[in-house]
């Protein structure tokens, strides 16, 4: 099977990356392109069986194609591709506020959406799949099974995938600047320096997850067994709870609200 992927930015080359690593893809079934070539010859040095080549041909010669470009620029792409993404293909866009039902609307192929996470570069963490109503079932397989080799692939539906998306893809990013932020003020009011208290929050967020992983504790289990009754994390806990109150609410309605914006831009360019 030939694999294509049109756009090779930070998701683009973190899925490439850890599809090679997991033995799901080799590197000579990849076909990439990018706006900026240098960033689709940077990967090719790094695994040179990889093909670059152009979005022409990456479809004509793909059995699968990863679009893995801004919302704004896919409804161009397919539209001027549309008669090379022939019905024994498929195509999976990885960005969240293009709808299965939107690519459909314009392609025969089969067509699905992937959420990746950078978690997935470890082989870890989730994917969230939407497939599309007239996906054909072989593909369903090959690509759940494929994503098997770095994650766990979750099916989500539509109405789902803002918040989704936040906890699987977003949360990374929202879990580090916290961290940092734990750091940063762990070194400014106590003798603790940088490089210290920042190995000793990779080691805890490492250990906190190979707990939950190996299903030793429950989130809740967990934080019931390190806050014994009148200690010092009791004390930090009571801390939180006042100062973190509604905290994750707001960064749902902000992600929310610039889902919307992007959604009112993609349906313009779809029409539905």
């Amino acid at each position: 099977m030939n694999i294509g992927v049109i756009g090779t930015g930070n998701m683009g080359r973190i899925l490439i990356e850890a599809l090679i690593d997991g033995n799901a893809v080799s590197p000579s079934q990849f076909s990439i392109t990018n706006r900026t070539p240098e960033k689709a010859i940077s990967i090719q040095k790094q695994f040179p069986g990889i093909k670059v080549s152009n979005i022409n041909e990456i479809i004509q010669n793909s059995d699968l194609i990863f679009i893995c470009v801004k919302p704004k620029d896919i409804h161009p792409i397919l539209i001027k591709n549309k008669h090379l993404l022939t019905k024994d293909k498929c195509l999976i866009s990885i960005t969240s506020p293009i709808s299965v039902q939107q690519l459909e609307s314009v392609l025969s192929c089969s067509c699905a959406r992937v959420i990746p996470s950078i978690i997935n570069r470890a082989l870890s963490g989730v994917t969230l799949c939407t497939f599309g109503d007239h996906c054909d079932e072989e593909w369903k397989k090959v690509i759940t099974t494929m994503l098997s080799r770095i994650s766990k692939p979750v099916e989500i539906k539509q109405d789902i995938t803002r918040v989704a998306s936040d906890i699987v893809s977003c949360g990374p990013a929202f879990f580090s600047f916290l961290t940092q932020q734990m750091i940063e003020d762990a070194v400014s009011i106590t003798a603790i320096d940088h490089a210290t208290a920042t190995s000793l929050a990779a080691e805890m967020l490492i250990g906190m997850g190979e707990l939950l992983k190996k299903n030793f504790y429950t989130l809740p289990s967990l934080q019931a067994k390190v806050c014994v009754k009148g200690g010092v994390t009791g004390e930090g806990i009571n801390v939180l709870e006042k100062e973190t109150k509604e905290m994750f609410k707001k960064v749902f309605i902000a992600t929310h609200q610039k889902f919307k914006e992007d959604i009112e831009v993609v349906q313009k360019q779809f029409g539905i």
